[in-house]
């Protein structure tokens, strides 16, 4: 039986240096406390249609986007736990319903329409933005490794920071390891601050003072520019795409 999660905030990316990441984190300490997990690696198969509508629509920067994900924590095995996301961005405010469900019975459902388990609300509305966009197929995996932090006195505060962004076309199932091609440099750490409302003025102030500013990355989105849409072209294949 699938389990059903339900997540409404804001969401705010910055990408900064490692030099910058390093003093934040000093900032950091005493206001924020690292999640019992500690650094781990997440892994995401993005689905798509043939020529990437979805992906296409959300880089026009439309008042209403959404995605279709699969996400793991760590690489797991036929019978481990994965969470089925679907993820929707109206004016500013991220919504994310998510089901968790078997390996197996998730790739069963949304590889090969076969669905194993009873559905519940998330798994049913899945298989209506399936329909709208039929047929969706496993496009791109995408992993990093993250560290987060919920804050010391705000428990609606979450910040999280991603490094090795990574990617891959081929082996497209998360049990197949989380290998790829980096899609930021080494150096870099991308920053994400998840609110339920305003931020508090002290992580404005500290923003602020280490000229840290908020930045548009999508992870999905970057790889499909700097990756997949020149080889497209080069293919001639921007008809399509």
């Amino acid at each position: 039986m699938a389990d059903l999660q339900v997540f409404a905030r804001v969401e705010k990316k910055y990408m900064m240096d490692k030099a910058q990441y390093r003093a934040l984190r000093e900032r950091l300490e005493g206001r924020v406390l690292p999640e019992r997990f500690g650094r781990h690696t997440i892994c995401n198969i993005y689905f798509d249609t043939a020529d990437w509508r979805l992906i296409r629509a959300s880089l026009e920067r439309p008042v209403y986007k959404e995605k279709l994900r699969l996400r793991s924590y760590g690489v797991p095995g036929e019978e481990d736990t994965v969470f089925a996301e679907l993820k929707k961005k109206f004016k500013g405010v991220v919504y994310k319903r998510r089901s968790n469900l078997t390996l197996h019975e998730a790739e069963d459902w949304l590889y090969r329409g076969v669905p194993g388990v009873e559905q519940d609300q998330v798994m049913r509305e899945i298989d209506w933005f399936r329909g709208l966009y039929e047929p969706l197929q496993p496009r791109v995996m995408i992993a990093y490794d993250r560290i987060a932090f919920l804050g010391a006195e705000d428990d609606g505060l979450r910040l999280t920071f991603d490094e090795n962004i990574r990617f891959r076309q081929n082996r497209l199932s998360l049990r197949l390891g989380a290998d790829g091609e980096r899609i930021i440099p080494e150096d870099r750490v991308l920053m994400e601050i998840k609110v339920p409302g305003a931020m508090p003025l002290w992580l404005c102030r500290a923003l602020s003072d280490l000229d840290i500013y908020p930045n548009r990355f999508s992870k999905y989105g970057t790889c499909y520019q700097l990756f997949i849409l020149p080889e497209l072209k080069e293919k001639g294949g921007l008809k399509s795409a």
